[in-house]
């Protein structure tokens, strides 16, 4: 497995600790299909979150939260609407992005909740 692509599954895995240290559980991870991809899908209560995690060891020339831009949160929506079609859920949905900043074992999150709306797309 290239670095880049470790480094991604670690922060993936961390960013799903962090959930459920913050109530939430999770219901899947990758999900998949086809071409489309969800990073993590949890729910709190009556709260899903449709999460993209985004992880950089080294923040000097920008932040990991810069690369979810317009064409991946289009992305993001295609996928969340095939998923919410086929697995339909009851309660708000909300897209979130987890930045996961550091090295693994320390390991720092920003969680923006409610980061962006099909409607602004």
């Amino acid at each position: 497995m290239a670095l880049h692509n470790e480094v991604g599954h670690s922060g993936e895995e961390a960013a799903a600790h962090y959930l459920e240290r913050k109530g939430y559980v999770i219901v899947e991870r990758n999900w998949r299909l086809e071409h489309l991809e969800l990073d993590i899908i949890a729910q709190r209560d009556n709260e899903w979150a449709i999460v993209e995690v985004k992880t950089l060891s080294d923040i000097r020339f920008h932040r990991p939260e810069e690369a979810v831009n317009r064409q991946k949160i289009r992305r993001i929506l295609r996928a969340a609407d095939v998923y919410l079609r086929t697995h339909p859920v009851k309660g708000e949905v909300h897209f979130d992005i987890i930045a996961v900043t550091g090295k693994p074992g320390n390991y720092q999150f920003e969680h923006f909740v409610d980061a962006f709306s099909p409607i602004d797309y």
